[in-house]
Protein backbone atom coordinates (compact mmCIF):
# COMPACT_ATOMS: atom_id res chain seq x y z
CA UNK A 1 0.00 0.00 0.00
CA UNK A 2 1.29 3.45 -0.86
CA UNK A 3 2.78 5.31 2.10
CA UNK A 4 1.21 8.66 1.31
CA UNK A 5 3.54 11.53 2.18
CA UNK A 6 1.27 14.10 3.76
CA UNK A 7 4.06 16.66 3.99
CA UNK A 8 4.81 17.03 0.29
CA UNK A 9 3.94 20.44 -1.11
CA UNK A 10 3.74 21.34 -4.74
CA UNK A 11 6.50 23.93 -4.48
CA UNK A 12 8.84 21.13 -3.38
CA UNK A 13 8.91 19.98 -7.00
CA UNK A 14 10.31 23.12 -8.65
CA UNK A 15 13.96 22.09 -8.89
CA UNK A 16 13.14 18.45 -9.67
CA UNK A 17 10.87 19.44 -12.56
CA UNK A 18 13.56 21.80 -13.87
CA UNK A 19 15.99 18.88 -13.97
CA UNK A 20 13.39 16.73 -15.74
CA UNK A 21 12.99 19.27 -18.56
CA UNK A 22 16.74 19.64 -18.91
CA UNK A 23 17.12 15.89 -19.39
CA UNK A 24 13.98 15.72 -21.52
CA UNK A 25 15.22 18.23 -24.10
CA UNK A 26 18.47 16.36 -24.61
CA UNK A 27 16.61 13.10 -25.15
CA UNK A 28 14.15 14.56 -27.66
CA UNK A 29 17.05 15.85 -29.77
CA UNK A 30 18.91 12.56 -29.41
CA UNK A 31 15.96 10.57 -30.77
CA UNK A 32 15.74 12.91 -33.77
CA UNK A 33 19.45 12.49 -34.55
CA UNK A 34 19.77 8.76 -33.83
CA UNK A 35 16.43 7.04 -34.55
CA UNK A 36 15.71 5.76 -38.08
CA UNK A 37 12.17 7.01 -38.80
CA UNK A 38 11.91 4.76 -41.88
CA UNK A 39 11.39 1.85 -39.49
CA UNK A 40 8.10 3.29 -38.22
CA UNK A 41 7.06 4.90 -34.95
CA UNK A 42 9.46 4.46 -32.00
CA UNK A 43 7.79 2.39 -29.29
CA UNK A 44 10.25 1.33 -26.59
CA UNK A 45 13.97 1.26 -25.92
CA UNK A 46 16.32 -1.68 -26.25
CA UNK A 47 19.65 -1.12 -24.53
CA UNK A 48 18.69 2.51 -24.16
CA UNK A 49 17.90 3.17 -27.84
CA UNK A 50 14.39 3.58 -29.18
CA UNK A 51 13.14 0.75 -31.40
CA UNK A 52 9.86 0.02 -33.12
CA UNK A 53 7.40 -2.80 -32.53
CA UNK A 54 4.79 -3.49 -35.18
CA UNK A 55 1.34 -3.89 -33.69
CA UNK A 56 -0.34 -0.56 -34.27
CA UNK A 57 1.26 2.81 -34.97
CA UNK A 58 -0.03 4.43 -31.79
CA UNK A 59 3.06 6.20 -30.46
CA UNK A 60 3.76 8.99 -32.98
CA UNK A 61 1.41 11.25 -31.05
CA UNK A 62 3.45 10.78 -27.89
CA UNK A 63 6.74 11.37 -29.72
CA UNK A 64 5.69 14.60 -31.39
CA UNK A 65 3.50 15.69 -28.49
CA UNK A 66 6.55 15.47 -26.24
CA UNK A 67 8.25 18.19 -28.29
CA UNK A 68 5.15 20.39 -27.91
CA UNK A 69 5.19 19.90 -24.13
CA UNK A 70 8.93 20.63 -24.03
CA UNK A 71 8.30 23.98 -25.70
CA UNK A 72 5.38 24.68 -23.38
CA UNK A 73 7.58 24.04 -20.35
CA UNK A 74 10.75 25.82 -21.47
CA UNK A 75 9.82 28.26 -24.24
CA UNK A 76 12.63 26.92 -26.44
CA UNK A 77 11.42 27.58 -29.99
CA UNK A 78 13.39 24.73 -31.57
CA UNK A 79 10.98 22.25 -30.01
CA UNK A 80 7.80 23.83 -31.37
CA UNK A 81 9.39 24.07 -34.81
CA UNK A 82 10.36 20.41 -34.61
CA UNK A 83 6.88 19.39 -33.44
CA UNK A 84 5.07 21.24 -36.22
CA UNK A 85 7.34 19.76 -38.87
CA UNK A 86 6.83 16.22 -37.56
CA UNK A 87 3.07 16.59 -37.10
CA UNK A 88 2.50 17.95 -40.61
CA UNK A 89 4.71 15.23 -42.07
CA UNK A 90 3.42 12.17 -40.24
CA UNK A 91 0.13 12.70 -38.38
CA UNK A 92 -2.40 12.93 -41.23
CA UNK A 93 -2.72 9.16 -41.49
CA UNK A 94 -3.51 8.98 -37.79
CA UNK A 95 -6.43 11.39 -38.23
CA UNK A 96 -8.12 9.11 -40.78
CA UNK A 97 -7.05 5.76 -39.27
CA UNK A 98 -10.24 3.70 -38.95
CA UNK A 99 -8.52 0.60 -37.56
CA UNK A 100 -7.55 1.73 -34.06
CA UNK A 101 -9.01 2.97 -30.79
CA UNK A 102 -6.10 5.37 -30.16
CA UNK A 103 -7.30 8.71 -31.60
CA UNK A 104 -7.51 10.41 -28.21
CA UNK A 105 -3.88 9.51 -27.59
CA UNK A 106 -2.39 10.41 -30.96
CA UNK A 107 -4.33 13.44 -32.10
CA UNK A 108 -5.02 15.39 -28.93
CA UNK A 109 -1.38 14.98 -27.90
CA UNK A 110 -0.40 16.74 -31.14
CA UNK A 111 -3.08 18.84 -32.87
CA UNK A 112 -4.85 19.40 -29.56
CA UNK A 113 -1.74 20.59 -27.74
CA UNK A 114 -0.86 22.96 -30.59
CA UNK A 115 -4.35 24.45 -30.62
CA UNK A 116 -4.19 24.78 -26.82
CA UNK A 117 -0.94 26.74 -27.05
CA UNK A 118 -2.57 29.16 -29.48
CA UNK A 119 -5.46 29.81 -27.12
CA UNK A 120 -3.04 30.19 -24.20
CA UNK A 121 -1.06 32.70 -26.33
CA UNK A 122 2.10 30.61 -26.06
CA UNK A 123 2.40 30.61 -29.86
CA UNK A 124 1.19 33.21 -32.33
CA UNK A 125 -2.44 32.88 -33.39
CA UNK A 126 -2.97 32.22 -37.06
CA UNK A 127 -6.54 31.56 -38.23
CA UNK A 128 -5.66 29.17 -41.02
CA UNK A 129 -3.30 27.24 -38.79
CA UNK A 130 -5.90 27.07 -36.02
CA UNK A 131 -8.52 25.91 -38.54
CA UNK A 132 -6.12 23.18 -39.67
CA UNK A 133 -5.78 21.88 -36.10
CA UNK A 134 -9.54 22.11 -35.54
CA UNK A 135 -10.31 20.18 -38.70
CA UNK A 136 -7.89 17.42 -37.70
CA UNK A 137 -9.54 17.13 -34.26
CA UNK A 138 -13.07 17.19 -35.69
CA UNK A 139 -12.34 14.43 -38.20
CA UNK A 140 -10.40 12.38 -35.67
CA UNK A 141 -13.36 12.45 -33.28
CA UNK A 142 -15.75 11.33 -36.01
CA UNK A 143 -13.45 8.57 -37.25
CA UNK A 144 -12.95 7.31 -33.70
CA UNK A 145 -16.69 7.27 -33.07
CA UNK A 146 -17.21 5.17 -36.21
CA UNK A 147 -15.64 2.15 -34.47
CA UNK A 148 -18.97 1.58 -32.81
CA UNK A 149 -20.63 -1.52 -31.38
CA UNK A 150 -24.27 -1.19 -30.37
CA UNK A 151 -25.47 -2.74 -27.12
CA UNK A 152 -29.11 -3.20 -26.05
CA UNK A 153 -28.54 0.03 -24.10
CA UNK A 154 -25.82 2.29 -25.45
CA UNK A 155 -22.63 0.96 -26.98
CA UNK A 156 -18.87 1.35 -27.07
CA UNK A 157 -15.85 2.18 -29.24
CA UNK A 158 -14.44 -1.20 -30.17
CA UNK A 159 -10.74 -1.99 -29.87
CA UNK A 160 -8.51 -3.02 -32.76
CA UNK A 161 -9.42 -6.63 -31.91
CA UNK A 162 -12.83 -6.13 -33.48
CA UNK A 163 -16.44 -5.20 -32.70
CA UNK A 164 -16.69 -7.72 -29.84
CA UNK A 165 -13.92 -6.05 -27.84
CA UNK A 166 -14.05 -3.19 -25.32
CA UNK A 167 -10.65 -2.05 -23.99
CA UNK A 168 -10.47 -0.19 -20.67
CA UNK A 169 -7.78 2.15 -22.03
CA UNK A 170 -10.11 3.48 -24.74
CA UNK A 171 -11.80 5.66 -22.12
CA UNK A 172 -8.99 8.15 -22.79
CA UNK A 173 -9.96 8.29 -26.45
CA UNK A 174 -13.34 9.68 -25.39
CA UNK A 175 -11.47 12.99 -25.09
CA UNK A 176 -11.28 13.34 -28.87
CA UNK A 177 -15.05 12.82 -29.20
CA UNK A 178 -15.74 15.44 -26.52
CA UNK A 179 -13.45 18.06 -28.09
CA UNK A 180 -14.78 17.35 -31.58
CA UNK A 181 -18.28 17.87 -30.20
CA UNK A 182 -17.30 21.11 -28.46
CA UNK A 183 -15.89 22.34 -31.76
CA UNK A 184 -19.40 21.94 -33.18
CA UNK A 185 -18.88 18.71 -35.09
CA UNK A 186 -21.29 15.80 -35.57
CA UNK A 187 -20.73 12.37 -37.05
CA UNK A 188 -22.95 11.60 -40.04
CA UNK A 189 -23.85 7.96 -40.62
CA UNK A 190 -25.97 6.05 -43.13
CA UNK A 191 -28.79 8.07 -44.63
CA UNK A 192 -27.19 11.27 -43.33
CA UNK A 193 -28.13 10.30 -39.78
CA UNK A 194 -26.60 12.82 -37.37
CA UNK A 195 -24.91 11.12 -34.45
CA UNK A 196 -23.88 13.11 -31.36
CA UNK A 197 -20.22 12.63 -30.52
CA UNK A 198 -20.93 13.64 -26.92
CA UNK A 199 -23.61 10.96 -26.66
CA UNK A 200 -21.22 8.34 -27.99
CA UNK A 201 -18.51 9.43 -25.56
CA UNK A 202 -20.96 9.16 -22.67
CA UNK A 203 -22.21 5.74 -23.79
CA UNK A 204 -18.64 4.49 -24.02
CA UNK A 205 -17.84 5.85 -20.54
CA UNK A 206 -20.93 4.13 -19.16
CA UNK A 207 -19.97 0.82 -20.79
CA UNK A 208 -16.43 1.10 -19.41
CA UNK A 209 -17.75 1.84 -15.93
CA UNK A 210 -20.20 -1.07 -16.08
CA UNK A 211 -18.10 -3.79 -17.67
CA UNK A 212 -14.43 -2.88 -17.21
CA UNK A 213 -14.53 -1.79 -13.55
CA UNK A 214 -15.38 -3.93 -10.53
CA UNK A 215 -17.09 -2.52 -7.44
CA UNK A 216 -16.95 -5.35 -4.91
CA UNK A 217 -20.59 -6.30 -5.32
CA UNK A 218 -20.09 -9.99 -6.08
CA UNK A 219 -19.87 -9.89 -9.85
CA UNK A 220 -17.56 -12.93 -9.82
CA UNK A 221 -15.18 -14.77 -7.50
CA UNK A 222 -12.47 -12.17 -8.15
CA UNK A 223 -14.56 -9.06 -7.63
CA UNK A 224 -12.53 -6.55 -5.63
CA UNK A 225 -13.58 -2.91 -5.65
CA UNK A 226 -11.56 -0.91 -8.17
CA UNK A 227 -10.10 -3.86 -10.04
CA UNK A 228 -10.21 -3.52 -13.82
CA UNK A 229 -10.38 -5.91 -16.75
CA UNK A 230 -8.30 -4.90 -19.74
CA UNK A 231 -10.78 -6.30 -22.25
CA UNK A 232 -14.50 -7.05 -22.06
CA UNK A 233 -15.95 -9.49 -24.60
CA UNK A 234 -19.43 -9.24 -26.12
CA UNK A 235 -21.58 -11.33 -28.44
CA UNK A 236 -22.03 -8.92 -31.35
CA UNK A 237 -25.16 -10.75 -32.55
CA UNK A 238 -27.24 -9.70 -29.56
CA UNK A 239 -24.96 -7.38 -27.56
CA UNK A 240 -24.68 -9.69 -24.54
CA UNK A 241 -21.66 -9.32 -22.29
CA UNK A 242 -19.77 -12.61 -22.14
CA UNK A 243 -16.59 -12.38 -20.07
CA UNK A 244 -13.49 -10.39 -19.06
CA UNK A 245 -10.31 -10.94 -21.00
CA UNK A 246 -6.83 -9.46 -21.22
CA UNK A 247 -4.43 -8.55 -23.99
CA UNK A 248 -1.53 -7.22 -21.97
CA UNK A 249 -2.34 -8.29 -18.44
CA UNK A 250 -1.86 -11.73 -16.91
CA UNK A 251 -5.50 -12.85 -17.18
CA UNK A 252 -8.99 -11.42 -17.49
CA UNK A 253 -9.35 -11.95 -13.74
CA UNK A 254 -6.26 -9.98 -12.73
CA UNK A 255 -5.57 -6.26 -13.02
CA UNK A 256 -3.14 -5.03 -15.64
CA UNK A 257 -1.97 -1.88 -13.94
CA UNK A 258 -1.54 0.33 -16.99
CA UNK A 259 -5.17 -0.39 -17.88
CA UNK A 260 -6.07 0.54 -14.31
CA UNK A 261 -4.13 3.79 -14.70
CA UNK A 262 -5.88 4.66 -17.99
CA UNK A 263 -9.20 4.31 -16.18
CA UNK A 264 -8.04 6.44 -13.23
CA UNK A 265 -6.96 9.25 -15.53
CA UNK A 266 -9.79 8.86 -18.03
CA UNK A 267 -12.57 9.15 -15.46
CA UNK A 268 -10.91 12.09 -13.71
CA UNK A 269 -10.31 14.02 -16.94
CA UNK A 270 -13.88 13.56 -18.11
CA UNK A 271 -15.21 14.69 -14.74
CA UNK A 272 -13.31 17.93 -15.24
CA UNK A 273 -14.42 18.29 -18.85
CA UNK A 274 -18.10 17.78 -18.17
CA UNK A 275 -17.99 20.66 -15.71
CA UNK A 276 -17.56 22.92 -18.75
CA UNK A 277 -20.52 21.58 -20.73
CA UNK A 278 -23.94 23.13 -20.21
CA UNK A 279 -26.70 21.16 -18.49
CA UNK A 280 -28.85 21.35 -21.63
CA UNK A 281 -26.45 18.96 -23.35
CA UNK A 282 -27.30 16.21 -20.84
CA UNK A 283 -31.07 16.59 -20.43
CA UNK A 284 -31.99 13.80 -22.84
CA UNK A 285 -29.57 11.52 -20.96
CA UNK A 286 -31.18 12.09 -17.57
CA UNK A 287 -29.02 15.04 -16.53
CA UNK A 288 -25.35 15.62 -15.95
CA UNK A 289 -25.56 14.39 -12.33
CA UNK A 290 -26.28 10.84 -13.47
CA UNK A 291 -23.21 10.45 -15.67
CA UNK A 292 -21.09 12.43 -13.20
CA UNK A 293 -21.96 9.98 -10.44
CA UNK A 294 -21.00 7.03 -12.64
CA UNK A 295 -17.65 8.60 -13.48
CA UNK A 296 -16.96 9.66 -9.89
CA UNK A 297 -17.67 6.17 -8.60
CA UNK A 298 -15.33 4.70 -11.23
CA UNK A 299 -12.60 7.24 -10.49
CA UNK A 300 -12.69 6.71 -6.74
CA UNK A 301 -12.82 2.91 -7.01
CA UNK A 302 -9.85 2.67 -9.37
CA UNK A 303 -7.78 5.26 -7.50
CA UNK A 304 -8.46 3.52 -4.18
CA UNK A 305 -7.45 0.17 -5.68
CA UNK A 306 -4.23 1.67 -7.00
CA UNK A 307 -3.37 3.11 -3.59
CA UNK A 308 -4.14 -0.18 -1.82
CA UNK A 309 -2.47 -2.55 -4.30
CA UNK A 310 0.74 -0.63 -5.02
CA UNK A 311 4.04 -0.81 -3.11
CA UNK A 312 4.87 1.88 -0.58
CA UNK A 313 6.76 4.12 -3.04
CA UNK A 314 3.76 4.44 -5.39
CA UNK A 315 5.33 2.64 -8.35
CA UNK A 316 3.39 -0.45 -9.31
CA UNK A 317 4.24 -3.85 -10.70
CA UNK A 318 2.86 -4.60 -14.16
CA UNK A 319 -0.15 -6.65 -12.97
CA UNK A 320 -1.52 -6.91 -9.43
CA UNK A 321 -2.18 -10.62 -10.01
CA UNK A 322 1.12 -11.44 -11.72
CA UNK A 323 1.91 -15.11 -10.98
CA UNK A 324 5.28 -14.66 -9.29
CA UNK A 325 4.55 -11.68 -7.07
CA UNK A 326 4.25 -13.94 -4.04
CA UNK A 327 7.92 -14.86 -4.46
CA UNK A 328 8.79 -11.24 -3.64
CA UNK A 329 7.52 -11.68 -0.09
CA UNK A 330 5.76 -8.72 1.53
CA UNK A 331 6.08 -6.62 -1.63
CA UNK A 332 3.17 -4.26 -0.89
CA UNK A 333 4.81 -3.11 2.32
CA UNK A 334 8.13 -2.29 0.67
CA UNK A 335 9.22 -0.02 -2.18
CA UNK A 336 8.98 -1.56 -5.64
CA UNK A 337 12.15 -3.26 -6.84
CA UNK A 338 12.63 -3.00 -10.63
CA UNK A 339 15.72 -5.24 -10.44
CA UNK A 340 14.03 -8.24 -8.79
CA UNK A 341 14.14 -11.73 -10.32
CA UNK A 342 10.40 -12.41 -10.58
CA UNK A 343 8.10 -9.70 -11.93
CA UNK A 344 8.77 -6.34 -13.63
CA UNK A 345 7.47 -3.00 -12.44
CA UNK A 346 5.73 -0.65 -14.86
CA UNK A 347 6.61 2.95 -14.13
CA UNK A 348 4.52 4.11 -17.12
CA UNK A 349 1.42 2.98 -15.23
CA UNK A 350 2.61 5.03 -12.26
CA UNK A 351 3.09 8.18 -14.37
CA UNK A 352 -0.39 7.85 -15.86
CA UNK A 353 -1.99 6.92 -12.54
CA UNK A 354 -0.33 9.80 -10.67
CA UNK A 355 -2.02 12.31 -12.95
CA UNK A 356 -5.34 10.56 -12.36
CA UNK A 357 -4.85 10.81 -8.61
CA UNK A 358 -4.00 14.52 -8.79
CA UNK A 359 -6.91 15.36 -11.08
CA UNK A 360 -9.39 13.48 -8.90
CA UNK A 361 -8.00 15.28 -5.86
CA UNK A 362 -8.34 18.64 -7.57
CA UNK A 363 -11.90 17.84 -8.67
CA UNK A 364 -12.93 16.92 -5.12
CA UNK A 365 -11.28 20.03 -3.67
CA UNK A 366 -13.55 22.07 -5.91
CA UNK A 367 -16.51 20.04 -4.65
CA UNK A 368 -15.57 20.85 -1.05
CA UNK A 369 -14.74 17.23 -0.22
CA UNK A 370 -11.44 18.19 1.36
CA UNK A 371 -10.56 15.03 3.28
CA UNK A 372 -11.02 12.72 0.31
CA UNK A 373 -9.37 15.25 -1.97
CA UNK A 374 -6.28 15.41 0.23
CA UNK A 375 -5.80 11.64 0.13
CA UNK A 376 -5.79 11.48 -3.67
CA UNK A 377 -3.80 14.68 -4.11
CA UNK A 378 -1.04 13.67 -1.69
CA UNK A 379 -0.97 10.16 -3.14
CA UNK A 380 -0.42 11.66 -6.59
CA UNK A 381 2.42 13.83 -5.31
CA UNK A 382 3.94 10.81 -3.57
CA UNK A 383 4.00 8.80 -6.81
CA UNK A 384 5.40 11.75 -8.79
CA UNK A 385 8.11 12.31 -6.20
CA UNK A 386 9.24 8.69 -6.53
CA UNK A 387 9.39 8.91 -10.33
CA UNK A 388 11.50 12.08 -10.21
CA UNK A 389 14.31 10.18 -8.51
CA UNK A 390 16.59 7.35 -9.51
CA UNK A 391 16.14 4.57 -10.39
CA UNK A 392 13.18 5.91 -12.43
CA UNK A 393 14.41 9.26 -13.75
CA UNK A 394 16.84 8.54 -16.58
CA UNK A 395 19.88 10.76 -15.97
CA UNK A 396 22.13 8.94 -18.47
CA UNK A 397 22.35 11.35 -21.41
CA UNK A 398 23.14 8.49 -23.84
CA UNK A 399 19.82 6.79 -23.01
CA UNK A 400 16.93 7.84 -25.28
CA UNK A 401 14.31 7.37 -22.57
CA UNK A 402 13.22 9.73 -19.81
CA UNK A 403 11.33 7.33 -17.53
CA UNK A 404 12.98 3.98 -16.77
CA UNK A 405 11.53 0.57 -15.92
CA UNK A 406 8.44 0.59 -18.13
CA UNK A 407 6.68 -2.43 -19.62
CA UNK A 408 4.83 -2.79 -22.91
CA UNK A 409 3.68 -6.41 -23.29
CA UNK A 410 4.88 -8.80 -20.61
CA UNK A 411 2.82 -11.84 -21.77
CA UNK A 412 4.22 -11.59 -25.31
CA UNK A 413 7.75 -11.18 -23.99
CA UNK A 414 8.38 -8.05 -26.06
CA UNK A 415 10.25 -6.08 -23.41
CA UNK A 416 14.03 -6.18 -23.27
CA UNK A 417 15.67 -8.16 -20.48
CA UNK A 418 19.21 -6.87 -19.91
CA UNK A 419 22.08 -9.28 -19.66
CA UNK A 420 22.37 -10.56 -16.10
CA UNK A 421 18.71 -9.83 -15.29
CA UNK A 422 15.76 -12.23 -15.14
CA UNK A 423 12.99 -9.69 -15.85
CA UNK A 424 12.71 -6.65 -18.10
CA UNK A 425 14.05 -3.45 -16.56
CA UNK A 426 16.01 -0.31 -17.37
CA UNK A 427 14.05 0.60 -20.49
CA UNK A 428 11.61 3.33 -21.51
CA UNK A 429 8.55 3.65 -23.74
CA UNK A 430 7.00 6.52 -25.68
CA UNK A 431 3.75 6.67 -23.68
CA UNK A 432 5.67 6.54 -20.41
CA UNK A 433 7.97 9.39 -21.43
CA UNK A 434 5.08 11.48 -22.77
CA UNK A 435 2.90 11.03 -19.70
CA UNK A 436 5.86 11.73 -17.42
CA UNK A 437 6.20 15.04 -19.26
CA UNK A 438 2.44 15.61 -19.14
CA UNK A 439 2.46 15.00 -15.40
CA UNK A 440 5.34 17.47 -15.03
CA UNK A 441 3.61 20.20 -17.07
CA UNK A 442 0.42 19.65 -15.06
CA UNK A 443 2.24 20.27 -11.78
CA UNK A 444 4.42 23.06 -13.19
CA UNK A 445 1.41 25.06 -14.35
CA UNK A 446 -0.08 24.87 -10.86
CA UNK A 447 3.21 25.98 -9.32
CA UNK A 448 3.40 28.92 -11.74
CA UNK A 449 -0.28 29.80 -11.30
CA UNK A 450 -0.92 29.33 -15.01
CA UNK A 451 -4.21 28.26 -16.56
CA UNK A 452 -5.21 24.83 -15.25
CA UNK A 453 -3.98 22.18 -17.69
CA UNK A 454 -6.75 20.06 -19.23
CA UNK A 455 -7.57 18.80 -22.69
CA UNK A 456 -10.52 21.13 -23.16
CA UNK A 457 -8.12 24.10 -23.14
CA UNK A 458 -7.84 23.59 -26.89
CA UNK A 459 -11.37 25.07 -27.10
CA UNK A 460 -11.56 28.85 -27.13
CA UNK A 461 -13.40 29.83 -23.96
Amino acid sequence: MIEINENLKIDDFKSKIKLLWSLSGEKIHKIVSEYDESKGAPVFTINGKYATRGWTEWTHGFQFGSAVLQFDATGESSFIDLAKEQIIDKMATHVSHTGVHDHGFNNLSTYGNLLRLMHEEKIEYNKWEADFYKLAIKISGAVQSSRWTDLPLGGFISSFNGPHSLFVDTIRSCRILVVSHLLGHTFHGEGDKKISLLDRAIDHIKATAKYSIYYGDGRDQYDIRGRTAHESIFNVNDGQYRCPNSQQGYTGFTTWTRGLAWAMLGFAEELEAFELIGDEEFKHLGGVEKITQIMLEGAKATCDFYIEQTPTCGVTYWDTGAPNLHKLGDYLNNPADPFNDWEPVDSSAAAIGAQGLLRLGNYLINKDQKEQAKKYWQAGLTVFNSLLQEPYLSTDTSHHGLLLHTIYHQPNGWDHIPKGSKVANGESCMWGDYHFRELAIYVQKIINDEQYFQFTNCIKK
